[in-house]
């Protein structure tokens, strides 16, 4: 729900030196940095894969300067958090009815990209991030500004994981690892193209890569593999080497299974995870590809400044052209309220999604935010 915004603390000095001297560091790394590695994905056939690494279908502007983006942020003391930090409410999660549940569609919102959703029978989680920092060091890099409404080993069985890319703030070491030792059998991992690597050299083994459009069927659930508009990386020189997207699910007719609680069988039901992207053609492929969706997850966060964030992140008035690209009856804002990747307050992306939504001519609860650890159960 939309927050108050508070008054805003402007006296962080020393955390902006020091962030300073590690931006300092890292951009004489940069330029001391090779060329990109080949591609053992390259197929001519495939214009989405180079021979260097994979890109985006539509083309967007030259990329802007991230030293540039980092001194203004440093010298302006950007962002600016409230003096007494956010303060965001959290919603406990109905623990016992997610572990009973089979039927109905649900989604419970956990906390920037992680989501539990419940679509045909199964439970799928996505970008599971439960870690306190997004970052590769325990010591620096964006910490999580609101408390984990749950933990993993309080979820119920998790069996579908989805990753949209693997930037740190999505894929999480410490997460998938947990998941992975979960009771009663690891999960399967959908990934994109590239990353099955990664996850095996972690001990992860029940990967399955995706390139966009692929399909899994899970019984009544088909699972989709997406593009998006964005980028990969986890390290200084492995820029765009493995892919990136969104999901989506759809439910065609789940029976009612053997452990579930007495209820009629679940409807179909479709949902779109959109994962992180900036604003493309890529949305209105979608909805023609699909027909439109009874629900989708989109980001709304990590948007200012809008000259260096454009082409990776949207903003909240451009996730209502998403919502409306793929022809979404409802859409849930995600990507906001947890980390400070940008230059926004935490809280502003809500009001600036009601204002996005006011300004199209759509109803409120047409694209709403949730609470973290909030449950919307949903109707077929």
């Amino acid at each position: 729900m939309p927050q108050t915004p508070l008054q805003h603390d402007h006296s962080s000095k020393p955390a902006h030196r020091f962030r300073l001297a590690i931006i300092a560091a890292l951009a004489l790394a940069t330029a001391l940095a090779g060329c990109s590695s080949s591609n053992k994905y390259y197929d001519p056939g495939k214009s989405n894969r180079t021979e260097t690494g994979f890109r985006n279908n539509y083309p967007q502007p030259p990329r802007p300067s991230f030293w540039k983006w980092q001194w203004e942020r440093i010298t302006a003391g950007l962002p600016k958090p409230p003096a007494n930090d956010y303060q965001f409410p959290l919603a406990k999660p109905d623990l016992a009815w997610l572990k009973a549940n089979r039927q109905a569609p649900s989604v419970t919102w956990i906390g920037h990209a992680t989501a539990l959703l419940q679509i045909g029978g199964r439970n799928v989680l996505t970008d599971p991030m439960f870690s306190e920092r997004a970052s590769p060091f325990s010591f620096i890099g964006p910490k999580r500004k609101a408390p984990l409404p749950v933990q993993i080993a309080e979820l119920p069985h998790i069996d579908v994981v989805v990753i949209s890319h693997n930037h740190y703030d999505h894929l999480d070491r410490a997460s998938v690892e947990q998941l992975n030792l979960q009771p009663g059998g690891p999960p399967l991992f959908l990934v994109p193209l590239g990353v099955r690597d990664w996850m095996n050299g972690i001990g992860i083994t029940n990967v399955r890569e995706m390139d966009w459009w692929d399909k899994l069927s899970l019984g009544s659930l088909d699972i989709y593999f997406v593009p998006a508009a964005h980028w990969s990386a986890r390290g200084l020189f492995d820029r765009s080497e493995t892919l990136w997207g969104g999901w989506v699910f759809q439910n065609l007719k789940a029976p009612a299974t053997s452990d579930a609680p007495a209820a009629e069988p679940s409807e179909p039901y479709s949902m779109y995870f959109a994962g992180d992207t900036g604003y493309s053609g890529d949305f209105r492929d979608i909805g023609e590809r699909f027909g439109g969706f009874d629900l989708a997850l989109i980001p709304i966060g990590a948007y200012a400044p809008r000259w260096f964030m454009q082409n990776q992140h949207v903003d909240p008035a451009q996730a209502v052209l998403i919502h409306e690209d793929v022809r979404a009856k409802r859409s849930i804002g995600i990507h906001w309220g947890t980390f400070e990747l940008a230059d926004e307050p935490l809280d502003e992306p809500p009001q600036k999604l009601a204002e996005a939504l006011k300004e199209a001519h759509l109803p409120a609860d047409q694209f709403i935010t949730l609470k973290h650890g909030e449950t919307l159960k949903l109707e077929p």
